[in-house]
């Protein structure tokens, strides 16, 4: 069965949606085995208020540009639909998805599920806890093209997101391959299953063992008090003249 997400991004009038600032553009890409499908979802938003000038520094966006297009209860629907029972991913997530919530609820519709998020900011500051982890410091790290993000949009934003994800879980190459063949039938393939796994190395010589000589000594006389063979027996080390006598045998 074939795993979709949907990388997603929002623009805000500001940052606080309890004082009244509204979202003004969704944008989302869609993936299908990690791999970008170009159906896409996005929508500007007449967000019924003004536009903040800080707000518009960010994204370009007026209060005049905006007065025409839909509102969110008008657009509630095809967005719920399309991402309904999702995997949603977006960086900073818990932000885009506090206003969403707020928005869906005030259109009737079901809240986002926390268990359906995934959020790339803490996966970067996991995988690089000195930081900083914001979307152009990512796409340098990962040799991303952002040069087109002169200012913030949403579909733009989910796009280049949408690679930095794939870096983040591995690269297109390491993450997920398929021959030909299996393309032209990876509808009907588990996408588990064309992962890419690399063999575990073998230690070349087993870690030296932690246990003290009267610890070993001890353990021994338990053993030797257990009734029949123990597998755990085959896992110790051989006592003083054991390890001579069987070397004489193998030979």
């Amino acid at each position: 069965m074939a795993l979709r997400e949907i990388v997603f991004d929002t623009e805000t009038t500001g940052l606080d949606v309890m004082t009244g600032d509204r979202i003004v553009e969704i944008g989302c890409v869609e993936l299908i085995n990690h791999l970008p499908t170009e159906n896409n979802f996005h929508v500007y938003i007449n967000p019924e208020r003004d536009m903040p000038e800080e707000a518009f520094r960010v994204h370009g966006l007026s209060e005049e540009f905006l007065s025409d297009k839909p509102k969110f209860a008008e657009i509630a629907k095809d967005f719920h639909d399309f991402i309904k029972d999702t995997v949603l991913i977006a960086h900073n997530a818990s932000f885009d998805v506090k206003f969403l919530n707020w928005e869906l609820d005030k259109a009737g519709f079901p809240k986002i599920k926390n268990d359906l998020v995934i959020d790339t900011l803490a996966m970067a500051r996991q995988k690089f806890p000195a930081g900083p982890n914001n979307l152009d410091v990512l796409c340098s790290r990962f040799g991303i093209d952002n040069s087109k993000r002169t200012l913030h949009g949403a579909l733009l934003d989910s796009e280049i997101l949408a690679d930095v994800y794939l870096e983040l879980i591995g690269g297109r190459q390491t993450s997920f391959m398929l021959s030909n063949d299996q393309q032209n039938d990876s509808d009907g393939e588990d996408w588990e299953a064309t992962r890419v796994r690399k063999p575990a190395k073998a230690r070349p010589s087993p870690l030296p063992t932690r246990l003290t000589e009267e610890e070993i000594s001890a353990h021994r006389v338990f053993l030797g008090e257990l009734k029949g063979e123990m597998i755990w027996s085959h896992y110790m080390p051989p006592e003083p003249g054991e390890e001579a006598d069987q070397d004489q045998t193998e030979a």
